[in-house]
């Protein structure tokens, strides 16, 4: 093998050290788009859950609509049938009741739906905010690890050159 002046060391370590460059720099677009898209598979997650918080919310409105139908049904009915006093006092408890008794069903779904759709657009967001901390912390390890080499890597060349002059 012929031997190498130094201007053709200087400009193989430089070509080198570029290649190291453009894979370091490769590697770390690929972690960066790794967290980006666990940080859309988050936001879609979340989105999905918004969805079945909204459909529950629905839900707890049709079933109060549902009851206020009803008993309104139940209540002409009953007073075509009804003409004494006594009858129109037990009918009209009874419509309080069956009111109040779908009022509390009503507020206890609505409740429900509430804090099942806080509880999880938390988790969502905790879940999102790990994983760009977790992307984060990965960028910035790999950009170390790449200065880590790139300084060990100038290192050894200076010493080769430094031993190849003497």
């Amino acid at each position: 093998m012929a031997t190498q002046t130094t201007t053709q060391r200087k400009a193989t370590a430089q070509k080198a050290a570029a290649t190291r460059r453009r894979n370091a720099a490769k590697r770390s677009r690929s972690a960066q788009k790794a967290a980006e898209t666990r940080a859309q598979a988050e936001r879609n997650s979340l989105q999905a859950l918004a969805y079945k918080g909204q459909e529950i919310g629905q839900r707890a409105v049709d079933l109060t609509v549902g009851a206020a139908a009803q008993t309104g049904e139940r209540v002409s009915e009953a007073t075509k049938a009804v003409t004494t006093a006594t009858g129109r006092d037990r009918l009209t408890r009874n419509v309080r009741t069956s009111v109040r008794d779908a009022q509390r069903r009503g507020t206890r779904a609505r409740k429900n739906a509430q804090r099942t759709t806080r509880t999880r657009t938390r988790e969502a967001e905790r879940r999102i905010t790990k994983a760009r901390r977790d992307g984060a912390r990965q960028v910035k390890k790999a950009r170390r690890d790449t200065e880590r080499r790139a300084r060990t890597v100038r290192r050894d060349a200076e010493k080769r050159v430094k031993s190849l002059r003497s």
